[in-house]
């Protein structure tokens, strides 16, 4: 099994609804997203998948999170923007954008030695 990675950053505000704790009130963070893509086998030039287009399709959905309060988008309404939470959103995209291109897992890191890693297995 083969598995590429590539890591992007994005900075935004959330709050957890529900929540007793610091994390209840409004803060922020400066989130690194890894995406990860995995095959059995290699395409004709050698890749499980271009680094260009992951980067560009993560890039694509962290734009929609970037420098945004979290709470206030569609998509965060009725579920907390928890690190769990974001990385199966940023999964859900990548995959549908990558059609034919195996996402293993997308991994969400609210802090050097915190995170969330979430995968279809």
């Amino acid at each position: 099994m083969y598995t590429v990675k590539v890591k992007l950053r994005f900075s935004s505000a959330h709050n957890l609804r529900g929540y007793k704790g610091k994390c209840e009130a409004l803060h922020g963070h400066n989130w690194h997203v890894e995406l990860s893509a995995s095959s059995e086998d290699l395409d004709k030039t050698g890749m499980v998948a271009d680094f260009t287009e992951l980067k560009g399709i993560l890039k694509g959905i962290l734009e929609r999170l970037d420098h945004k309060y979290l709470n206030e988008l569609d998509d965060f309404k009725e579920i907390n923007p928890t690190s769990e939470n974001i990385a199966r959103f940023i999964y859900e995209r990548a995959a549908e954008k990558l059609s034919g291109i195996n996402i293993k897992e997308v991994t969400v890191w609210e802090t050097d030695s915190s995170a969330a890693t979430y995968s279809k297995r």
